[in-house]
């Protein structure tokens, strides 16, 4: 399976943001376990910090299945939830922090609607049960 993992805003920073929040270990870090954890699986990451950049990739990419952690995004982009919804693949969307136990503006995600699941609060771990649930769906 093609699992492609798209990030949004700031989640560049793994590994330096906020570690008490999002903890201590980089996403290509991660993405390195993930590789080593799902071995008959390709597993592609794309990151960007504009709107209309995630839009395009997801409109241009080949996949099987799509994990998205839209960051702030989430809360407030239409146009990344309109993407959403045209896609007819297993989609989940992963936040790393419990968005319901932060401020309230992020406790709302336009985006989730047009998913088939949302994991948050698991960190980084969320991606991999992500994951575990899209291979269960095969």
């Amino acid at each position: 399976m093609k699992i492609l993992i798209v990030n949004g805003p700031n989640l560049n920073l793994l590994g330096t943001r906020e570690p008490e929040i999002y903890g201590t270990l980089s996403m290509p870090e991660f993405l390195d376990r993930l590789r080593d954890n799902f071995p008959e699986n390709d597993i592609a990451l794309f990151q960007s910090n504009h709107e209309g950049e995630i839009i395009d990739h997801l409109q241009d990419s080949s996949f099987d299945a799509l994990i998205i952690n839209p960051g702030a995004f989430s809360h407030y982009s239409y146009a990344i939830a309109d993407c959403l919804k045209n896609i007819g693949k297993p989609k989940i969307e992963v936040h790393i922090s419990n968005i319901y136990q932060r401020e309230e503006f992020r406790q709302k995600s336009v985006t989730a609607m047009y998913t088939d699941a949302v994991l948050s609060g698991f960190g980084l771990n969320g991606y991999r049960l992500a994951i575990l649930s899209l291979l269960n769906q095969q």
